[in-house]
């Protein structure tokens, strides 16, 4: 049996252009601390779909386990620009709370 990983590499290598693939796979990546993996991902799929704020965050966490606190810290202030861009106030808050923090 395939894990959800496997399944996710598997859309992502049958279909490259697939961005929401993408972000499956870097959610995964993400819940196996495979942070570089997840980072890959997570730009990919960043570049090429108008996230609302949660994949600048998810992508941000990567950035952190790695150690690149400055490009956490952008990838914190993308989510919160497109977060309020969205009207996702909430979301904009929990980012600057992460910001801040950080």
């Amino acid at each position: 049996m395939s894990s959800r990983i496997d399944v996710f590499r598997k859309m992502v290598a049958k279909d490259p252009a697939n961005l929401l693939a993408h972000y499956g796979l870097a959610n995964e990546a993400l819940k196996e601390g495979l942070w570089e993996e997840a980072r890959v991902h997570l730009e990919t799929y960043l570049a090429g779909y108008d996230d609302e704020g949660n994949g600048y965050g998810r992508l941000a966490a990567a950035l952190e386990s790695l150690g690149r606190t400055d490009e956490a810290r952008a990838a914190l202030r993308k989510g919160i620009e497109s977060a309020q861009r969205f009207g996702h106030a909430g979301m904009a808050g929990e980012l600057e709370e992460r910001l801040e923090s950080l």
